[in-house]
């Protein structure tokens, strides 16, 4: 069975409800929007995760914001994302914080790699299955792998992104922090 990508579930569910309205059946009320379930896993702990519902029309600077929020960060930093088989892959699709394409002093945007906010999520080729990669801070490089878990066109209700599941407590976001303030206390 070939791996259908969102654009192409959305195509074919329009085109069934379009089929419904025609034969005179009830069609669903309100608007159906592509809703698209991503796992995001630590990528060095990998019992460490988070699922996150979105609407298709939402930004991959969208899903940095989620995934901030969702691990607890508190310090922002520059991120990016991969589409390519591992992390750091030279042939990877790249999206990056709009803050790189924004640098007037030409430092971070080398390869004019398209900005996180303006790739929209429904637009991605998106396929069930599919794993991409997003890197937090290139400092202390926190590295996620992200699989698309669902791609529905579904009723949207509320507000999105959802957080639907999650499992295992975020590590701090500066992992010797709690160290120093140990030392910190030791000098009193």
């Amino acid at each position: 069975m070939a791996r259908k990508t969102a654009k192409e579930v959305v195509t074919e569910k329009a085109a069934a409800k379009s089929r419904t309205k025609k034969s005179g059946a009830k069609a669903t009320p309100g608007p159906l929007v592509q809703l698209i379930a991503l796992k995001v896993k630590l990528y060095s702990r990998k019992s460490i995760w988070r699922t996150l519902q979105f609407r298709g029309d939402q930004t991959l600077d969208d899903l940095h914001i989620a995934i901030f929020e969702v691990f607890d960060r508190f310090d922002p930093h520059l991120y990016e994302f991969q589409f390519g088989k591992k992390p750091m892959d030279r042939n990877a699709v790249r999206y990056v914080d709009p803050m790189i394409n924004d640098d007037p002093f030409g430092f971070g945007n080398d390869d004019d790699a398209p900005s996180a906010d303006q790739a929209i999520l429904a637009s991605l080729g998106l396929f069930v299955g599919q794993k991409f990669f997003y890197w937090f801070d290139f400092g202390d490089s926190w590295w996620h792998e992200i699989e698309v878990v669902s791609i529905a066109p579904e009723l949207a209700e509320g507000e999105y992104p959802k957080l639907l599941k999650s499992a295992g407590e975020s590590p701090p976001q500066y992992p010797d922090e709690d160290e120093e303030d140990d030392d910190d206390s030791d000098e009193d």
